[in-house]
């Protein structure tokens, strides 16, 4: 019973590796007991001493009939939030499965509860504790917990108490319900609510003002967010006072789930008044005029400080203040400067806040002292001599009133009357008269009005010039002689001069008894007066009469005279004809007649002054100015070219050398003619908007005209394309090739009809498309990649090729012809297929490409390689293998299989073919169901054929191994503490591999190993050197399997590290402290216990080896139970593997590995794996000697002739297999995949889409493994063979 009970517990998945070791060396020892006999109960010791922690174990197999109970039960339990929660469970005697329920669900048997992430059971399985954990508790977890073992063979279920999980939740950060968006007035209540939300139980508020609780609060509460959370709401009534403001309001909440309150505040903004304000700077009422007032109104308090204002007389002067927050008062200062105005005015300063119930203010009134702003005279200061002059003062308002008194130079005259009357701004104006009779001797002098003010100590006054009028004395003119010709033109000066009179004369020029206006200004001299005529001479001023008149104010004139003798042209040109309308092939007459001139002129003829016409001159008359008058005709014969050009008459003077001229415009009627510049071909591009010029002529200039193009007439309404302006030009908008041609316009009007042709040539972009595509041809030969373009114009070098695939290729020969672009690629290689872009350019914009696939055609290429020739399976008749090829080819590839050189019948259903074609790859993979060693362990060969070729892969199907080695082992960089080494890995073994670095400096006696992370990087940084330091450095393979020789067959790499940068700092000061760390107490209760242990230990290995030698047994009988028994049932196999761990002895063993325990390295349990519990270090410690790990033999023999053959070397069998179950997860979870850059079987262009997908369907693959279906289950001829 207890053998059977051992070997259920070994079945058991939930017993990790170390239980199964100390059930196995159980196992041992029971065993030994039985066949020991009388010695049995020493063999038991011995095996006890040798495994002491069997026994647990022992007593929990031979209770194992006794009912289960609960040797502790859960309780219940209050939570913070957030905490971890452990309700205790510990079944004595446990024959079920345990597992916890919570509210009626049951969590299941695991240990880390699927569906469950923050729940695990914890505790020592040994002593039955199966404790439910809790992480990160939250509200939900709150519920009631049992713990129930089931039903078993030899024991009822039993179900533990209730317990409950009661959750302490503190509330969310508390807020204030009050607006403080708008202040509070001071004097108003209002109510403050504190709201504290989501609590467990409800919190506790607290109101505080300043530091000092409210009182008077009131609190109730409602549901919170979820079901069991509380808000409380506390409510208190505040009436504002003016100290509150910029003091904060405080809420504290309080419950149990919180150390120490939780609080928010909030800051008071109070308003109130402000005082009542002052003015400063106004000693006295009475100001004088002019004066500029500094005035300051001050008011002190009131939130916010009070805003101010400064009136005049209930007008508003100034709104502009200044804020003293420190002072806490509002101040504004008035500049004022003092007017008139301003008298009896009372100046008034208001302050007032949001919150005044109404303004508060200060006044004064001002009283102004001011002069008159003006002194006015009255009257005319200009008389002739002997009259008398009546002149009057005014002076406006003033305070007080002013005082009158009169002038004359320095003599004060007598005043004739005074009188005063109210003026603005409360003073008094004043007016004063005075009579005087003048004399020469008075002209000049100053007449002047004194205005004197009392109150100002001011005097104002107001003058003129007196002036006396009297007569000039003498008049003389300076000009050319009379009888002297002069020409007209020329500029003559007639010079008029007087002299004496008061005022001085003003001179005036008369032409025949007509002033002249345009004479000079008149100027002064020493004794009198001048004033100059500057003459340009005219026919007019031919003998006219010129005077001079000299007068003044004294009202008596005298004058002077002159004649000029002028010659001059015609002084008038005219050209007149009968003929009303003039048309082409006409004979028109014109008539030519001159106006006055001196002397007489001859008539002559031109046309537009280039050509000379004759014509007929008749007898002159007499005419103005005393010259004469001539005439002349001419005869002309029109044609078009007459048209708006001119006939010059011209009448010459042969004394003056020039003559007078005047033309007559032709307007000569034609039918429409075209202009020689009218262009007869006309370019646009394509899309924009085309203008066919029409340079047309016609008289008159009415023209209509039509459009033809194609022998269609152009039609401008309802036309979206077609449109001609006034100058019946024809605009095409949006212009598209099939508008070009040849455009016909006809023009008519009312002398006739005419017609042009202009040739219109649209310009547009090209597009281009290839003229196959793709483009197929065979490797080597000459592939022609070609593509046309529609473009106007078509230009030279218009077409260039481009390359868009990756990398660089040699690009053929590019050529045109015409339209075409021509790329020719000679001996075209794989590199060569892709993607080709041909661009079309004719230099009108956007130009066009298109792309040429171009598919070179080529034999199959198979993938090969370490990871394609090679694939591993455990060949027990409950796996399935894929055996898969990849080729790469064009055009399509077929596979062929063959096993052991025979073609493959994929009619049997334990072989299946699927092929997957990807562009030019093309993949086959041969699914082997029930993998049998016998039928399935063999060479296949795959061969890929087209048209061009065949290719052949042989691939060997095997059992699971170790790892080949891995190659090309090198370094990739070094510096002061780290080197960085990179490899190729090889073939896995068909299972996940990882990979280790062994490496020591030149002085030392063993090796430092260190395992890859993460496992399947194929680079790696050894960290932690000492600098100027020589490593020797290898790195091998490792699977469940075991491991494979180190990488180059054994080679190793010798590298030196560089000196240390300056400024780095040493690691001696942190390595000395770390090594004294450890207190002297515990490193002597630590030698104590490890003392004892080790003593005990040597006492057991020395009974246990004088029994095992009286037995004359040995160890190399298998390394378990159930490997015995399993030979018995197999025929008596023995095998010579022995379990123990070996070392070599050839090198020294580090002495810090000699203080170690054996860990999990993350593959194996009987891995050679050490940790070093030296100082400091992170590395792990091996010995030096080359070593493999122990594999128990494969259940596989191979059978023939009834002679069984068993491997002798567990290291050269090619079927190797694992001890038990728990390895067989480890080569489970290796079916994975490997890391895409090593062992990746998909289409390069597939391995970044199904990075993703790959591990998801290992892992289905994996649990059809878990669950194996055995060959009773399978149909006859799907059964594998075991042998």
């Amino acid at each position: 019973m207890v053998m059977q009970e051992l070997v259920r517990q070994l079945r058991e998945p939930s017993v990790d590796q170390e239980d199964k070791k100390t059930l196995l060396s159980l196992g041992v020892a029971q065993q030994d007991c039985r066949r020991s006999g009388a010695n049995g109960e020493m063999d038991f010791m011995s095996a006890w001493i040798v495994s002491p922690s069997a026994l647990p174990f022992l007593c929990l197999i031979l209770g194992t009939h006794a009912q289960q109970a609960f040797r502790t039960e859960p309780r219940n339990l209050t939570v913070r939030m957030g905490a971890t929660a452990v309700l205790r469970c510990e079944v004595l005697r446990a024959s079920g499965t345990v597992q916890w329920v919570k509210d009626g669900l049951l969590l299941g048997p695991q240990r880390r509860l699927p569906g469950f992430e923050r729940y695990s059971m914890i505790g020592n399985l040994k002593r039955g504790q199966h404790h439910l954990q809790i992480e990160k508790t939250l509200l939900e977890d709150e519920a009631s917990y049992e713990c129930q073992a089931g039903r078993s063979d030899s024991s009822q279920a039993i179900i533990s108490s209730t317990a409950w999980i009661f959750m302490l939740i503190p509330p969310s950060q508390p807020y204030l319900m009050v607006d403080m968006a708008t202040p509070w007035v001071a004097g108003s209540k209002y109510t403050v609510t504190c709201i504290a939300p989501d609590a467990k139980p409800m919190a506790d508020i607290t109101l505080y003002k300043d530091g000092v609780e409210l009182t008077g609060a009131q609190s109730f509460t409602m549901s919170g967010s979820k079901d069991k959370l509380l808000n409380t709401h506390a409510e208190v009534t505040v009436t504002a006072v003016s100290s509150d403001n910029g003091r904060q309001l405080a809420c504290h909440a309080q419950n149990p789930a919180l150390f120490r309150p939780v609080e928010t505040t909030m800051t008071m903004k109070v308003h109130y008044p402000p005082q009542p304000p002052v003015i400063l700077g106004l000693e006295r009422e009475e100001v004088k005029e002019g004066r500029t007032l500094v005035l300051e109104c001050v008011s002190h308090g009131g939130n916010p400080l009070a805003t101010l204002q400064w009136t005049k007389n209930e007008e508003v002067l100034s709104t502009t203040w200044e804020e003293d927050i420190v002072a806490r008062k509002s101040s504004s200062i008035l500049f004022m400067r003092i007017h008139p105005t301003d008298n009896q005015a009372v100046l008034c300063c208001e302050s007032v806040n949001m919150v005044s119930s109404s303004p508060l203010s200060v006044s004064h009134k001002i009283t102004v002292l001011f002069e008159p702003a003006e002194v006015t005279l009255l009257g005319s200061f200009t008389a002739i001599e002997g009259q008398d002059i009546n002149m009057g003062c005014y002076a406006t308002s003033s305070n007080p009133p002013v005082q009158i008194r009169w002038w004359l130079g320095y003599k004060e005259l007598n005043t004739s009357g005074e009188a005063m009357e109210e003026g603005d701004n409360g003073g008094m104006t004043a007016m004063s008269n005075m009579t005087h009779r003048v004399s020469r001797e008075d002209d000049g002098l100053k007449l002047t009005c004194e205005a004197f003010n009392k109150g100002t100590h001011f005097s104002k006054t107001q003058f003129d010039i007196l002036n006396v009028y009297y007569p000039p004395q003498n008049v003389w003119l300076d000009t050319p002689p009379p009888d002297v010709p002069l020409r007209s033109g020329t500029t003559v000066r007639l010079v008029c001069f007087s002299t004496g009179g008061n005022p001085t004369a003003t001179l005036t020029w008369f032409k025949n008894g007509r002033a002249v206006h345009d004479a000079l200004r008149q100027t002064s001299f020493e004794r009198g007066v001048a004033r100059e005529l500057i003459l340009v001479l005219t026919p007019s001023d031919n003998m006219a009469t010129f005077r001079c008149d000299a007068t003044n104010k004294a009202k008596k004139t005298i004058s002077a005279q002159t004649k000029l003798k002028v010659h001059f042209l015609a002084v008038s040109m005219k050209i007149s004809t009968k003929q009303e309308v003039q048309r082409q092939g006409q004979m028109l007459t014109l008539e030519c007649q001159s106006g006055s001139s001196n002397p007489q002129p001859s008539i002559r003829w031109s046309l537009d002054t280039v050509s000379r016409l004759q014509g007929v001159e008749q007898p002159p008359k007499r005419a103005h100015f005393g010259g004469v008058s001539v005439q002349s005709s001419l005869s002309l014969n029109l044609s078009s070219l007459h048209h708006n050009k001119r006939v010059i008459c011209q009448a010459y003077t042969p004394e003056l050398a020039e003559g007078a001229n005047t033309f007559f415009k032709l307007n000569v009627h034609y039918p429409p003619e075209f202009s020689p510049k009218q262009p007869a071909q006309i370019q646009v591009l394509e899309d924009d908007m085309a203008v066919i010029p029409l340079l047309l002529s016609a008289n008159p200039e009415e023209v209509s005209c039509i459009w033809l193009h194609r022998r269609e007439t152009l039609v401008k309404e309802g036309s979206l394309h077609f449109h001609w302006s006034d100058d019946n030009s024809l605009e095409i908008k949006n212009v598209t090739r099939k508008h070009a041609g040849v455009y016909t316009v006809k023009c008519t009007n009312e002398e006739g009809v005419n017609q042009a042709s202009i040739m219109l040539d649209v310009l547009y972009a090209p597009s281009v498309k290839a003229e196959k595509d793709p483009v197929l041809v065979n490797l080597g030969e000459t592939a022609d990649l070609i593509c046309v373009a529609d473009a106007n114009p078509i230009i030279s070098g218009m077409f260039t090729w481009k390359w868009l695939g990756e990398g660089e290729v040699e690009m053929g020969l590019e050529n045109q012809q015409d339209e075409s672009g021509l790329l020719t690629i000679h001996d075209v290689t794989r590199t060569h297929a892709g993607l080709y872009q041909c661009s079309a350019n004719n230099d009108i914009a956007p130009p066009a490409t298109v792309e040429v696939q171009l598919v070179v055609q080529f034999k199959p290429n198979l993938q090969k390689g370490a990871q394609w020739t090679k694939v591993a399976s455990r060949g027990d008749g409950t796996t399935t293998a894929e055996v898969v090829c990849q080729a790469e080819g064009i055009p399509r590839v077929d596979f062929t299989w063959e096993k052991k050189g025979v073609r493959m019948d994929f009619a049997n259903p334990r072989y299946e073919e699927r092929t997957v074609r990807e562009g030019s790859f093309h993949t086959s993979t041969v699914r082997v169901v029930n993998v049998s060693t016998n039928l399935d362990y063999a060479v296949f060969s795959c061969t890929a054929r087209n048209s061009l070729g065949e290719d052949t892969l042989h691939i060997q199907l095997v059992s699971t191994n170790h790892p080949d080695p891995p190659s090309s082992f090198g370094q990739v960089d070094v510096s002061h503490d780290s080197v960085t080494l990179d490899w190729i890995p090889s073939f896995n073994g068909g299972l996940r591999q990882r990979f280790r670095v062994r490496y020591r400096w030149d002085q030392s006696d063993s090796f430092l190993y260190v395992d890859v992370f993460p496992p399947g990087a194929t680079t790696f940084t050894v960290t932690g050197l000492q600098p100027v330091t020589t490593y020797n450095f290898s790195v091998n393979a490792l699977n469940a399997m075991g491991e494979s020789a180190y990488a180059d067959n054994n080679a190793v790499l010798t590298i030196t590290t560089k000196e240390r940068p300056e400024g780095v700092p040493t690691d001696d000061d942190s390595v000395s402290q770390s090594a004294s760390g450890l207190p002297a107490y515990l490193t002597v209760v630590f030698t104590v216990v490890f003392g004892v242990l080790l003593v005990f230990n040597s006492v057991g290995c020395f009974f246990g080896l004088r029994w095992k030698r009286r037995r004359g047994q040995t160890g190399g009988r298998g390394g378990s139970v159930l490997d015995g028994k399993k030979n018995k049932e197999e025929g008596g196999s023995h095998s010579t593997v022995s379990t123990a761990n070996k070392y070599e002895s050839r090198e020294k063993i580090n002495t810090a590995a000699q203080r170690t325990l054996l860990i999990d390295s993350g593959s194996e349990t009987d891995s050679h794996v050490y940790e070093s519990y030296a100082a400091g270090s992170s590395h792990y410690y091996y010995p030096s000697g080359d070593y493999m790990p122990p594999l128990n033999p494969h259940p596989e023999e191979t059978r023939r002739h009834d002679v069984t053959h068993l491997p002798v070397d567990p290291h050269s069998h090619l079927y190797e297999d694992v001890r038990d179950r728990g390895l067989y997860q480890d080569i489970l979870a290796s079916t994975l995949p490997s890391p895409p850059s090593l062992f990746d079987h998909r289409l390069p262009n597939q391995r970044n889409e199904s990075r993703s997908k790959a591990y998801p369907q290992a892992a289905e693959r994996a649990r059809d493994v878990r669950q194996p279906q055995r060959d009773s289950h399978l149909p006859f001829e799907q059964r594998g063979e075991l042998v």
